[in-house]
């Protein structure tokens, strides 16, 4: 599903190295070989997550 939300900003429920489980903010950048590159609100920076570690993703509605 993250692959196509490519360009988009979505919500991600995260299980890092650490087995701690985040909530993070992230424009997506791309998706390939099992990494999503992002660039992360929450750190406010590039970020790469793997994609197994993804427990689930939201789109976030962009306010006008």
């Amino acid at each position: 599903m993250i692959e196509q939300c490519i360009g988009q900003t979505v919500q991600i429920i995260y299980n890092d190295r650490k087995r701690n489980i985040s909530i993070r903010i992230i424009q997506v950048l791309s998706v390939r070989n099992g990494k999503v590159r992002a660039f992360c609100t929450s750190a406010n920076g590039p970020r790469v997550f793997n994609t197994d570690s993804i427990i689930d993703v939201e789109l976030v509605k962009q306010h006008a």
